[in-house]
C-alpha cells in the first residue's frame, strides 16, 4: 500500500516549492487527481478533458460525484 500512495505524497511535497502558496495547492490538487486516475486505471488526460468539458457545459453541482475519477466512464472507441 505504501508504494501505491508514494507518488501522491511525493507530488504533494514537491508542490511546496511551486513558487507561491496557491500555486502549490493547485499543483497538489492536480497531482492528486492524476494519481487517482492512475490508481483507477483511467487515462488522466481523457478524464480531465471530459470533466472540464462537462463543467463548461454546466454540469449540475448537485451531481458532482459523477465527475470523480472512480465514477468516470471510459469513452467507447
Amino acid at each position: 500500500m505504501e508504494n501505491t500512495i508514494r507518488p501522491i505524497t511525493l507530488n504533494r511535497k514537491n508542490a511546496l516549492f511551486a513558487g507561491h502558496d496557491e500555486g502549490g495547492r493547485t499543483w497538489a490538487r492536480m497531482a492528486s487527481l492524476i494519481e487517482t486516475c492512475k490508481l483507477n486505471a483511467i487515462n488522466p488526460y481523457a478524464y480531465l478533458r471530459e470533466t472540464l468539458t462537462a463543467i463548461a457545459a454546466e454540469h449540475p453541482a448537485s451531481c458532482i460525484d459523477d465527475l470523480m475519477p472512480w465514477a468516470f466512464q471510459k469513452p467507447s472507441s
